[in-house]
């Protein structure tokens, strides 16, 4: 995966003589891991650098073996180390991260570079990334299978008595024993009427005979994320609920099935949302129906009704249609699909049958 010839393409498209990248994600792409402070900076000749404090430079020094890119421990401050650089290999035009940039880095960049253009990167990266290669839907596949197996293991511990608290500690848990490097976002796992919030927090309340339990949940490996939703039911389940559940699982097939390369992303969530319409509760579905998945969680396209972008093959997303009733319930089933060379591939392989523990 070369990552470097990409950036080199970006570089050459604006007619400019090198990119410089502090965000974290991007800087990921490019070096293997995800230092919290550091800068990269290719030029158009193939020069490429990771320049790190103390602290990463040893795990700099032994991604670069793969990656490509130069580690160096600057004994001046990051910018003034590449403004050094950008003199060295005559950068009169530099591609920034205008959408991600502070005010106050642009500042410091421009103060000590003042002969320099800067050129707007847009999200021209970000649709570098939003097309994975194999190797990293390998990652994505592992991250999955570590969440997965944490979540299966769960269900044996779910019971009327346990606080939605207790039981989403105890799933952070279960990822990690399982090889998590750490969570894809703060767990959701929320009971009874709290499953009506599509994003609320565990509390102190506890799980009762009837009620739908919603997991949200996400494992990470090697920099890379899961994401999965499932909605169970314990003890029982009214026919209200079972009729409601089947309503978002028909929603969702609908929403995979409309998913392929080609396809512009407001008519995959049209296909969900139409299922919902023609039983009049779509006004129950309060969200999008999927984001790209990868180096972060959310990144990328999304199907929402206002995306005007287009999947593409390498596209990974998530299809997670929900319906959410006030002071009833709530229901989300979701899934991350992957659109491959070869066609559609869910990665996702937990049952969405309804599980009644």
């Amino acid at each position: 995966m070369n990552n470097i010839a990409k950036c080199i393409n970006i570089i050459n498209d604006r007619s400019a003589d090198a990119l410089i990248l502090f965000n974290e994600a991007n800087m990921h792409y490019l070096c293997g891991f995800s230092p919290s402070e550091g800068v990269v900076l290719i030029t158009k000749d193939g020069a490429a650098y990771h320049l790190v404090d103390s602290r990463y430079i040893e795990t700099a020094q032994e991604n670069a073996k793969v990656t490509g890119l130069t580690a160096i421990e600057p004994t001046v401050s990051f910018v003034k180390a590449v403004a050094e650089l950008a003199e060295k290999h005559n950068v009169k035009r530099l591609v920034f991260e205008n959408e991600s940039i502070t005010l106050a880095r642009y500042v410091e960049l421009a103060k000590e570079m003042p002969s320099v253009e800067f050129i707007e990167l847009d999200d021209a990266l970000m649709r570098e990334r939003n097309r994975k290669e194999a190797e990293e839907v390998v990652l994505l596949k592992e991250a999955n299978r570590i969440a997965e197996t944490a979540f299966l293991e769960l269900l044996n511990h779910v019971q009327a008595g346990k606080t939605e608290k207790e039981l989403a500690a105890y799933f952070d848990y279960l990822m990690a024993k399982n090889g998590s490097y750490g969570l894809s976002f703060d767990t959701i796992l929320l009971t009874g009427a709290h499953t009506s919030m599509p994003h609320g927090v565990p509390s102190d309340k506890v799980v009762q005979e009837g009620d739908f339990v919603l997991f949200d949940f996400g494992a990470t490996y090697k920099g890379y994320h899961s994401d999965m939703t499932r909605t169970v039911a314990v003890g029982h389940a009214t026919e209200k609920m079972k009729w409601a559940y089947d309503l978002v699982l028909r929603a969702q097939l609908a929403g995979i099935k409309a998913l392929n390369a080609g396809v512009k992303c407001v008519d995959v969530y049209k296909a969900a949302y139409d299922v919902l319409d023609a039983e009049n509760m779509a006004q129950y579905f309060r969200h999008g129906l999927g984001h790209g998945v990868g180096i972060e969680i959310h990144e990328g396209f999304n199907a929402s009704p206002r995306s005007t972008d287009t999947y593409e093959v390498g596209n990974v997303t998530s299809v997670e249609p929900g319906i959410y009733l006030p002071d009833q319930f709530g229901i989300r089933i979701e899934d991350v699909c992957y659109l491959s060379p070869r066609g559609r591939e869910n990665l996702s392989t937990v049952t969405k049958e309804l599980i009644i523990l």
